[in-house]
């Protein structure tokens, strides 16, 4: 079995040959239709990450970003309307300390990588396991991986403390486990 570091490394190559960011978009904007009215997380992306930003601008409904609080916690979640952002731990951007704190319904995850089984390979911080476990066990909520389609592995290992998708958007199709 390939190690997730492997497997990480070949999925971020993959990634960096981009996609269709159009069609990209465009399929994550109908994923999100379901959930109008319900709180979004999106992500404000970097380096070549598959970019939210125009599905989440058109979501009706309150909009927040991930605020990574310290190491080896979970996230927070701070209210973005579209303006400036503040820089923050590696490399991520996210609204001011000013703004509301949120609690997400439906989340959009980045990743490296994912699998047809709703498993995914991050970044290795375990930022968004350690956040969907807490807000799972506090209600009902949706996890939507974002990547192109490039980026998906035949199987990713799965650990005890990893947390799988519900839908993984991707240029070329919707995928719901």
């Amino acid at each position: 079995m390939t190690d997730k570091a492997t497997l990480r490394a070949q999925a971020l190559a993959a990634r960096g040959q981009g996609g269709d960011q159009a069609a990209l978009a465009a399929n994550l904007m109908a994923a999100l239709r379901p959930f109008a009215g319900q709180v979004l997380s999106g992500y404000f992306p970097m380096r070549d990450e598959a970019d939210p930003r125009a599905a989440m601008a058109a979501h009706e409904g309150p909009v927040c970003l991930p605020v990574v609080p310290g190491k080896a916690v979970p996230l927070i979640f701070r209210q973005w309307d579209g303006g400036a952002l503040v820089a923050g731990s590696f490399g991520t951007s996210h609204p001011s300390e000013d703004a509301a704190v949120l609690t997400p319904e439906v989340l959009i995850v980045p990743l490296a990588g994912f699998d047809r089984a709703g498993n995914r390979i991050g970044y290795g911080g375990g930022y968004y396991d350690r956040t969907l476990e807490l807000l799972r066990r506090a209600g009902p909520v949706t996890a939507i991986g974002l990547a192109f389609a490039t980026q998906e592995l035949a199987a990713i290992p799965a650990e005890s403390f990893d947390q799988p998708l519900d839908m993984v958007v991707t240029d070329r199709e919707t995928i719901k486990i």
